[in-house]
């Protein structure tokens, strides 16, 4: 089965190339490659916007442009857009989360869709808005609404991605099982026994607790078997240290030759 269609990423009115730039890096960093631009403000090409990529050339390589939005959406079925904005439009609003999980479905069918950004300055206006079926809007602080074209797309790209899936974030390398119940409890025993001779369990009607803490403390951990063996190494370099010190003291007291 051939993997759904990534939207085309749509800016109108972009006015500085190094946010075109930048746009085009985080299209490029979560599988995006179409970018459509819709009279940038100082023309096509501009050097500063490859620069921004940083080395993601694809998109600003193969941009197309257009005159008037009308055009640069003519052929897509699904359009959303981007605003913070309240508008007098009963369009659907949704988060990016909800938008990626329905444009995925749409473009597992088959359908075209597309991201629709505003400029820098102004954003969309009403009348671009009214061209699209939903409008995404970010749930960011409302004590300060402003966003970098950039940002807005790379988040709206990452939820895209996510939905995605076969897409899954890279884990690392698999750890050893647990150990077998026999070896952690044969654990619990040890560091009971030293800590009982060590009195720790003090007063003696809390011990049962206190060994249920522990032993709680100790399953949550999952210790393999070479987790296990390494802490009863350590429980018994703490009680022969323990012997060494009792049997400097009784020395010093003359308890011992």
């Amino acid at each position: 089965m051939s993997e759904p269609e990534p939207p085309c990423v749509i800016l109108n009115e972009p006015q500085l190339a190094e946010n075109i730039g930048a746009v085009a890096r985080v299209m490029a960093n979560f599988g995006l490659s179409e970018l459509r631009l819709v009279r940038p403000r100082d023309g096509w090409p501009q050097e500063r916007a490859w620069a921004s990529a940083s080395g993601a050339d694809w998109p600003l390589d193969n941009a197309k442009i257009y005159q008037r939005l009308e055009a640069a959406v003519a052929d897509r079925q699904i359009l959303y857009a981007t605003t913070a904005r309240n508008r007098e439009l009963r369009t659907p609003v949704m988060t990016p989360r909800e938008a990626a999980g329905r444009l995925h479905e749409a473009a597992a069918l088959g359908r075209k869709t597309a991201l629709l950004f505003g400029g820098e300055r102004a954003g969309l206006e009403t009348g671009d808005i009214a061209l699209a079926q939903g409008i995404i809007t970010i749930p960011i602080d409302p004590k300060f609404h402003s966003l970098n074209l950039a940002q807005a797309v790379a988040v709206t790209a990452y939820e895209w991605r996510t939905a995605t899936a076969d897409v899954a974030p890279p884990r690392f390398a698999e750890a050893d099982p647990p150990a077998p119940q026999e070896t952690v409890i044969g654990m619990y025993e040890h560091l009971e026994a030293e800590l009982e001779a060590g009195g720790f369990f003090h007063p003696p009607e809390k011990k049962p607790s206190m060994v249920q803490n522990l032993r709680g403390m100790f399953a949550r951990a999952n210790l393999t078997d070479q987790e296990v063996r390494t802490f009863r190494g350590v429980i018994t370099a703490l009680s022969k240290g323990r012997g060494r010190v009792l049997e400097k003291l009784a020395r010093q007291r003359g308890e011992i030759p």
